[in-house]
């Protein structure tokens, strides 16, 4: 934690989610030693916040029963990361998100103290994050309801259309969800198929759980997972780039849906598969080191289209 300030909210915050905490405990929670920690609880009480301390093996902290907190204290940062949050929701291609974001931001606009407000003006006004460019609307609901599954380990009955318009019920085990190039994916096991299975979420017409629970296995990796099986699908394109960079810092820097690096001689190779060139030139142009591309001319193509808008807007 940054400031002393920070950490007096998190004393705060813990104390109105868990009750009542032993004061080894919250101390431990925030880092810090147990005298600092009652000097946080003075300034607490010093602020009109009423904190009881009870004695003894079973005593700690507590808020006064009965006392009401603010609906909402923030600091500059926390401030912050709603906002950039908010900002990037907006890009995410959920139907219906846009009055549910507004209405955030105007709870926020209203309750906020000065600072923590121009805050949120300035990156509002200012900030603009590339959250994949959506291509298709999602039901925000069905992302609601699906992950919601996937947390509780509870089968879902899915209605999915195919891309011929195929309409199929299946039982689907959620394991995670994934937003890549503009999309949202399901990913997870198929009753239907009896295997692993990567579905588009603006195809699934209908979704809700089942009673039925299932065991997600140990360390899978959604994001891993989805990056392969679109590699493998028709119409993916090879691609093959040169990075300059060395090893540990290109696996640092990428991201899975770019690839996995490998050491080719003195070089640093990237080869994937994508099904959407655009997507990924934009994405090789994020990083923090030089690159050349082998393969396919056509990725080149787009990188220099990329680079041409982006030259036009600084002229």
């Amino acid at each position: 934690m940054p400031n002393p300030t920070t950490r007096v909210l998190a004393v705060l915050e813990l104390l109105q989610s868990h009750g009542q905490m032993g004061g080894a405990e919250l101390a431990r929670r925030v880092e810090v030693d147990r005298r600092t920690l009652r000097r946080y609880i003075s300034m607490l009480e010093e602020m009109g916040i009423p904190i009881t301390t009870e004695q003894g093996r079973y005593g700690g902290y507590r808020l006064v029963p009965g006392y009401k907190l603010p609906p909402m204290m923030f600091t500059d940062e926390e401030a912050q990361a709603l906002s950039l949050g908010l900002i990037a929701a907006r890009g995410l291609g959920l139907s219906d998100s846009a009055p549910a974001i507004e209405s955030v931001q105007a709870k926020l606009d209203r309750v906020l103290p000065s600072a923590p407000k121009k805050t949120i003006a300035a990156l509002r006004e200012s900030v603009a994050l590339q959250t994949g460019d959506s291509r298709t609307n999602a039901d925000a609901r069905l992302l609601r309801v699906l992950s919601e599954t996937a947390q509780s380990r509870r089968t879902a009955s899915l209605r999915y259309g195919a891309a011929d318009g195929a309409q199929t019920s299946r039982d689907f085990d959620v394991y995670g969800l994934v937003f890549r190039a503009g999309r949202w994916y399901v990913v997870g096991h198929c009753h239907l198929r009896s295997g692993l299975r990567t579905l588009r979420l603006d195809r699934v017409a209908h979704g809700e759980p089942t009673e039925r629970t299932f065991v997600r296995p140990e360390g899978f990796d959604a994001v891993e997972h989805l990056t392969r099986a679109l590699a493998n699908m028709p119409g993916s394109v090879s691609v093959e780039v040169v990075l300059h960079t060395d090893l540990a810092t290109a696996r640092r820097e990428l991201f899975h849906g770019l690839g996995f690096p490998d050491q080719s001689g003195d070089v640093v190779v990237l080869k994937a598969l994508t099904d959407n060139l655009d997507w990924y030139a934009r994405e090789l142009m994020r990083l923090p080191f030089r690159f050349e591309v082998r393969a396919p001319t056509e990725l080149r193509s787009a990188i220099g289209r990329i680079a041409r808008r982006l030259a036009e807007q600084f002229k």
